[in-house]
């Protein structure tokens, strides 16, 4: 008599993403695989003794949400700092960072997130000074949302040695003012760097994006188990939302020891790829690292096999690449790398099989990454290499068959385009030419093209939680002209969330489907998503997740 099975979910809605059975009403689980779908009475039929019986009481089931593109130990930390995301005005910001700072009077320096471009107000800039005037006595500094500016008072230029400038990587700027002292804006992860070292995690969090590289001196293992402990309260965060696969998009070995620790201590809930960060002042050779990445760690929980690189910076800040000056300036963006080293840079990877990344956002930053693309394909010939751009903000028409006809995967957060739903419409608006805006954010132009589209949401960019990013997929905010509508399906999106980015790690045959003798990453949600109002998708949640096998989350 064949073997019960651990876990049966009964009563549900499954979406399989199966081409063979596209809809079922139960599964059974097994020593971490999915070892059989059909009918609840079929699978009842399973039942054992000692199976766990869920009860989807007709909820949609699916194969666990992938975050392709997150910060893992970024995002963690970032739960336990201030939020500014709901501030606006100085009267407010000044009340709610005082507050806290009274709260953490051994801080070194007040450390906030989310802070809107315009937090001061439109067309104010938010300077030291302004901040002076918020907090006065301490250090104090403030994330964009983005992650491409902070924003930092006196006390905190002081302390970091940035008041009156630094020397930075291309791309990167400590902005000055007349007065020949720095502003306090600081643009890019090289400006920025000094001012995350004095925060709780000492800039260990963020070394990933910033540098690449390893703290220096190594984390004590008291370090290691605070840093431990953040990532854990991050992953129990992401499996509350249906989340079994992350892709990281920054990357060192001190993320993937730290994983790998978890990974064997029981307390890795998430799948969890990261990446070989490359930058634009390392040398070829130092691909070198991201063989022995490739190497150490391979497992199913913990794995490295992709390169990530940035072209540019962001559109609100004026740091994204483009083809034609900002609206009423002479400036086209900072290019990070140049092409001739980019090139270079994608013709390596790709020769060692190495899949690419590469954060791309303005127009021209998006040419010279499918130009690097295609340095690769003519050096050493077409191959299955799923590289990947990520963002895609504005796009020139002459760019958009490029996608389908390099076999690149546009790697897209709804939740960042002024019709998302999380940041004001006005602030890339004012950014872009009028005849920009209609390949601007263009989920469904990409789709339609024939090119492959996969959604995340870039925590902690925008919050990790999965449903509120498929509605803004599916019900953008209707802006009107010149902005189209880039409204996607249910099943596009839910697709583009699952099995699209199953496929994109190259574990398509593994993970992404519910079907025997797939992995058991299914997530079961509280609401049928199909009979759902698409404006109210995100109020539903993930019921009970499950990775492996193993429940990682129970509501």
């Amino acid at each position: 008599m064949p073997t019960a099975p651990d876990t049966v979910i009964l009563n549900g809605r499954l979406i399989t993403f199966d081409p063979d059975r596209p809809f079922a009403d139960a599964l059974a689980i097994g020593n971490g695989q999915i070892v059989a779908v059909g009918t609840t009475a079929e699978i009842r039929e399973l039942v054992g003794a000692a199976t766990r019986v869920i009860d989807a009481a007709g909820g949609t089931v699916l194969p666990g949400f992938i975050d392709s593109h997150v910060h893992l130990f970024g995002g963690s930390v970032e739960l336990s700092c201030l939020d500014l995301a709901k501030v606006r005005g100085e009267t407010q910001l000044t009340e709610v960072v005082r507050a806290w700072a009274d709260k953490h009077p051994d801080d070194q320096i007040v450390f906030a997130v989310q802070a809107d471009y315009a937090i001061l107000g439109a067309g104010k800039k938010t300077t030291r000074q302004a901040l002076d005037r918020v907090l006065p006595d301490r250090p104090f500094a403030m994330y964009a949302p983005d992650h491409h500016t902070v924003w930092a008072n006196t006390a905190a230029l002081e302390a970091t040695g940035l008041l009156h400038g630094a020397e930075v990587d291309a791309g990167a700027q400590v902005v000055m003012g007349a007065d020949g002292t720095a502003t306090g804006e600081l643009q890019e992860p090289s400006a920025y760097a000094p001012v995350l070292r004095l925060t709780r995690h000492a800039g260990r969090d963020m070394m990933g994006l910033v540098t690449g590289a390893d703290p220096v001196p190594s984390a004590s293992l008291a370090e290691r188990a605070r840093d431990k402990a953040a990532i854990a309260d991050g992953l129990k965060h992401c499996a509350s939302h249906g989340i079994t696969s992350l892709h990281n998009m920054d990357g060192n070995f001190y993320q993937l020891e730290l994983l790998s620790e978890m990974e064997a201590e029981g307390t890795l809930l998430c799948r969890t790829e990261v990446p070989f960060h490359y930058k634009n002042t390392d040398p070829l050779a130092r691909f070198a690292e991201a063989e022995e990445m490739r190497r150490r760690f391979n497992s199913d929980m913990v794995w490295c096999n992709r390169v990530k690189m940035f072209m540019d910076g962001v559109v609100e800040s004026g740091t994204a690449l483009m083809l034609e000056p900002y609206p009423g300036t002479d400036h086209i963006g900072d290019a990070v790398f140049e092409a001739e080293h980019f090139n270079q840079a994608c013709i390596t990877a790709d020769a060692m099989g190495l899949q690419i990344a590469t954060h791309a956002i303005g127009d021209l930053a998006v040419r010279r990454t499918l130009d690097g693309y295609e340095a690769a394909q003519q050096a050493n010939g077409v191959r299955d290499s799923r590289h990947r751009i990520e963002h895609i903000e504005v796009l020139h028409p002459d760019d958009l068959p490029r996608f389908k006809a390099l076999g690149v995967v546009a790697s897209i957060q709804p939740g960042h385009a002024p019709f998302g739903g999380y940041f004001p419409p006005e602030g890339v608006g004012v950014m872009l030419h009028d005849h920009q805006i209609p390949l601007s954010y263009a989920w469904s132009d990409i789709r339609s093209s024939g090119a492959r589209v996969i959604f995340s949401t870039d925590w902690p960019v925008i919050p990790v939680d999965v449903m509120p990013t498929i509605k803004a997929a599916v019900a953008p905010t209707q802006l009107g002209a010149p902005w189209p509508d880039q409204a996607q399906s249910l099943m596009d999106t839910l697709e583009s969330y699952t099995a699209g980015n199953a496929w994109v790690e190259f574990n398509e045959s593994r993970k992404g489907q519910l079907k025997p003798g797939m992995m058991a990453d299914v997530v079961v949600m509280d609401h049928n998503l199909e009979t759902m109002d698409p404006n109210l998708l995100d109020q539903a949640r993930a019921a009970v997740t499950l990775c492996g096998g193993r429940i990682t989350w129970e509501a």
